[in-house]
């Protein structure tokens, strides 16, 4: 990565991430997790996602509280260890990967994240996403958006936490030109750059 350049980008911190979050981070310099927006409504990669395993697709959620509890920021929302979940989701994925290749190197910390309690849901996206940029051997730096103190939406937040990080460029997934306004961008003297996440054909 050119080191005369500044590249930021920004993504929810989402519940093990696909191909395209780590490909995007390991084109960053910085990576904002945005934990200070709202927590959408309805079913969400924040606490969802796919796995493979021999019946095709094993889906994996992370309960967690809403009821009651009115418009919540990200970084806010708590994990519902009722019902027995993890211990489920922890034998779900070790059937499923346990002849993998690599499954013995990453046991223990799966492991981890299925038998350790965590209060917050930010908490345990945020030791898989770790893991996984540490083991890739990225050099991208984590920034919490919390951590920034940026109250501004879009069209104006990814401008805002881009400057704050005194960025020369913000890596944007091209989906995002819908309510990126490269003009913006322009003003603050920031190139917005977009890219294709490459297709991942997962064994």
């Amino acid at each position: 990565m050119d080191r005369s350049m500044k590249i930021v980008s920004a993504y929810q911190p989402y519940f093990a991430p696909y191909g395209g979050f780590f490909e995007k981070a390991l084109g960053s310099h910085y990576l904002v997790l945005l934990d200070d927006v709202q927590f959408p409504r309805g079913t969400t990669w924040l606490t969802r996602n796919r796995f493979k395993n021999d019946q095709g697709t094993l889906w994996l959620t992370i309960p967690v509280w809403k009821k009651g509890l009115g418009l919540q920021k990200i970084k806010d929302v708590k994990i519902c260890h009722q019902g027995g979940w993890a211990r489920k989701h922890l034998a779900s994925i070790t059937t499923a990967y346990k002849n993998a290749p690599y499954f013995p190197d990453h046991q223990d910390f799966v492991t981890k994240i299925f038998t350790e309690t965590y209060t917050f849901l930010l908490d345990i996206n945020l030791e898989i996403i770790r893991y996984v940029l540490d083991y890739l051997g990225a050099s991208v730096e984590l920034v919490l958006l919390s951590e920034l103190g940026i109250t501004s939406k879009e069209p104006d937040l990814s401008v805002d936490l881009a400057k704050a990080l005194g960025a020369s460029h913000f890596l944007a997934q091209s989906s995002a030109r819908k309510y990126l306004v490269p003009e913006r961008f322009q003003e603050a003297e920031i190139e917005l750059i977009f890219f294709n996440p490459r297709p991942i054909v997962y064994p």
